[in-house]
């Protein structure tokens, strides 16, 4: 993959928070493709589909919603000239000042000029090693 897509992915992926946090769920079509799949069912949230349904979800939660997202730890990979799958870690700073870790696992595609996110998967990280108990660690 061109160094251009790399970054022009890594934009796409980080306007993400800036739209969110500064609310301008009118402008979602930047980042996510028409027919976008946001599946945020690990955390109880449940699976949008379609720019007006994330738009929506995002409205419904309101004052519930993070007021801050960070995007760190990205690694993308390549799978043909006009799709890409991107990994990266998520910081979110949550209204009463607590944070949560994500991990999002992101489809993206060629679309309207640029590269769109068509599918994201958001899951919790809340065991530490992914949950793994090291063999060593037995007798604490």
């Amino acid at each position: 993959m061109h160094a251009k897509d790399r970054q022009a992915i890594s934009e796409t992926l980080s306007s993400h928070g800036h739209l969110f946090d500064e609310g301008h769920l009118d402008r979602l079509g930047e980042i996510f493709t028409p027919d976008v799949v946001y599946d945020m069912s690990a955390l109880e949230a449940g699976t949008f589909e379609g720019n007006e349904a994330v738009r929506s979800a995002a409205v419904r939660l309101g004052a519930d919603n993070p007021i801050a997202h960070h995007l760190t730890n990205l690694v993308i990979t390549s799978e043909e000239d006009d799709r890409a799958t991107a990994r990266s870690k998520g910081l979110v700073v949550l209204a009463d000042g607590t944070f949560a870790s994500v991990t999002h696992l992101d489809s993206l595609r060629r679309h309207d000029g640029g590269w769109r996110i068509s599918r994201r998967v958001v899951s919790p990280q809340r065991t530490p090693l992914g949950g793994a108990r090291p063999a060593h660690a037995g007798n604490r």
